[in-house]
């Protein structure tokens, strides 16, 4: 059994998310990958098992990003409505969107805009929409713990609001 190689292995993500970069998923190939990597083909396969699994991996840290921050805010533990109703709180919110953003900027690209063929190719739609779940679920949660506040909003203006981090 080969004994896989982490200079190896973050080689490849390396050239991988250069590649993805430039040409997008769609028109990368694992040989292309390989050759820039300085490995041979069939050894790429040792650490990815496809070159889906290889995207994933390299755009990884992205979606942990987002999905950290929507659960931070309106996952079971998110945060509380009352919380969010000062200027200090709104304030946070635009400077960890934005730190994210800054952090992220190339990844970000790669997973909205050149993911077509991957699994990943309807992530925008897929999280807008389960976001839009959870947050819908978070609004519920509040009407609960806070009924003398008004937290009537419809299904439109939630989605419209988690689509608008993508716009």
């Amino acid at each position: 059994m080969q004994v896989l190689k982490e200079n190896i292995r973050s080689r490849v993500l390396t050239v991988a998310r250069q590649q993805f970069g430039q040409k997008g998923y769609s028109k990368t190939s694992m040989r292309e990958i390989a050759e820039s990597a300085g490995i041979g083909v069939g050894n790429i396969y040792n650490y990815f098992t496809n070159k889906d699994e290889l995207f994933c991996e390299v755009v990884r840290p992205v979606l942990n990003a987002l999905e950290a921050m929507l659960q931070e805010h309106h996952g079971i533990w998110g945060e509380d409505i009352m919380m969010m109703r000062s200027e200090k709180y709104l304030k946070s919110c635009i400077d960890e969107y934005v730190s994210l953003i800054d952090k992220h900027r190339g990844l970000m690209e790669i997973l909205l805009f050149r993911a077509q063929g991957s699994s990943l190719e309807h992530f925008r739609e897929d999280y807008t929409d389960r976001s839009t779940e959870l947050v819908k679920a978070w609004f519920a949660s509040m009407r609960q713990k806070h009924p003398e506040i008004n937290t009537a909003v419809s299904d439109f203006i939630i989605h419209l609001h988690t689509v608008w981090m993508f716009t």
